[in-house]
C-alpha cells in the first residue's frame, strides 16, 4: 500500500513539474489557437478591409506565425495603450503591433529581434508649407497618445524650448487623423507608411507629407511576456525564417508594391 501511494504521489509530482515547466510555446500549441494582438487603425500595418476583416502587414505576420506553429489565429484589435496590458493580463500570446523597442518598455515586456523600421513624419494641409521640423514650434501639433512618435516630438520640443502648449494628444491613430482633417491641429506626427496610405485617399488629397523627425529610425519588434524566454526564442527564429524564406519580400510586395529595401533587411539583420 505504501509503495502504491508513493507511486501515485510521484506521478502527481511529475505531472506538476511538467505543467510548471510548460511555457507559452507549449500553451499555444496545446490550445491550438494563437491570440495575436494587432493595432487595427494603423494602415497598412493593421486595418479592417472592406468586409470588416482584419488585414495588413502585421495581420499577415500573425497568420504566418500561426501557419508555422500549425494553429488557428485569433487576431485581437488593440489600441496603442492596450499592447503591454494585453500581454500582462494573458489576453494575448504575442503582440505584432509595430512596437518600438525602447529600454523603458523592455522593463515590462520581452522584445524579439526587429521586424520593421519606420520613419516618423509630419502630415499637414498643403497651405501650411512646413519645410523643416522646426516650423512646428509655431503650429498646433498632435499625435496618438502612447506612441513613440509622441515621445520623440515632445522630447524635441522640450530640448528646443517650445514647451507643450501647442500640443494635443489623441486617444488613437484614427482620432489623430480625424483631428487633423477637422482642423483641430495644424499637423500631426505619424509614421511614413501610415501617412503614405492616408495620402492615397480622397479625404486627404489636400494634405502633404512633411519633414521627418530628425535623426531617428523607429525599430520595432514583436512583444511577449518578459519571462517567456523559450517563446521569445521561437519568435526570433520565426523572424529569421521570414527573411530567409522570402516571406518578408512577399508581404512587402503585397502592402508596399516592392521587395523589402536592401537597407531595411540589412538593418534588421544588424539589429538582431
Amino acid at each position: 500500500m505504501i509503495r502504491k501511494l508513493a507511486t501515485v504521489v510521484l506521478a502527481f509530482v511529475a505531472a506538476g513539474s511538467m505543467n510548471a515547466s510548460a511555457d507559452q510555446l507549449d500553451t499555444v500549441i496545446q490550445r491550438g489557437t494563437l491570440n495575436c494582438g494587432v493595432v487595427l487603425d494603423f494602415p497598412p500595418m493593421g486595418y479592417f478591409d472592406k468586409d470588416n476583416n482584419p488585414a495588413g502587414f502585421d495581420v499577415d505576420y500573425c497568420n504566418d506565425l500561426g501557419a508555422a506553429l500549425g494553429v488557428d489565429v485569433n487576431v485581437l484589435n488593440l489600441t496603442w495603450g492596450d499592447r503591454i496590458p494585453s500581454l500582462v493580463s494573458g489576453k494575448t500570446d504575442v503582440v505584432i503591433g509595430s512596437t518600438s523597442d525602447t529600454l523603458e518598455r523592455a522593463k515590462s515586456v520581452g522584445f524579439t529581434y526587429p521586424y520593421f523600421v519606420f520613419k516618423f513624419q509630419v502630415i499637414s494641409p498643403k497651405d501650411k508649407q512646413i519645410s523643416s521640423f522646426d516650423d512646428l514650434k509655431n503650429l498646433k501639433v498632435g499625435a496618438a497618445l502612447g506612441t513613440t512618435y509622441e515621445t520623440e516630438y515632445l522630447a524635441y520640443a522640450e530640448k528646443n524650448g517650445w514647451g507643450t502648449d501647442n500640443y494635443t494628444a489623441f486617444k488613437s491613430e484614427n482620432d489623430a487623423f480625424l483631428g487633423l482633417y477637422q482642423g483641430k491641429v495644424d499637423a500631426i506626427i505619424s509614421t511614413n507608411t501610415n501617412i503614405a496610405t492616408k495620402l492615397q485617399s480622397e479625404e486627404f488629397e489636400d494634405f502633404v507629407a512633411g519633414p521627418f523627425v530628425p535623426k531617428y529610425d523607429d525599430v520595432v519588434g514583436l512583444i511577449a511576456k518578459r519571462s517567456e524566454g523559450a517563446w521569445i526564442q521561437y519568435l526570433n527564429l520565426f523572424l529569421v525564417h521570414q527573411i530567409r524564406d522570402g516571406n518578408l519580400d512577399k508581404r512587402y510586395n503585397q502592402h508596399f508594391g516592392s521587395d523589402a529595401p536592401a537597407d531595411l533587411i540589412q538593418t534588421l539583420r544588424d539589429n538582431k
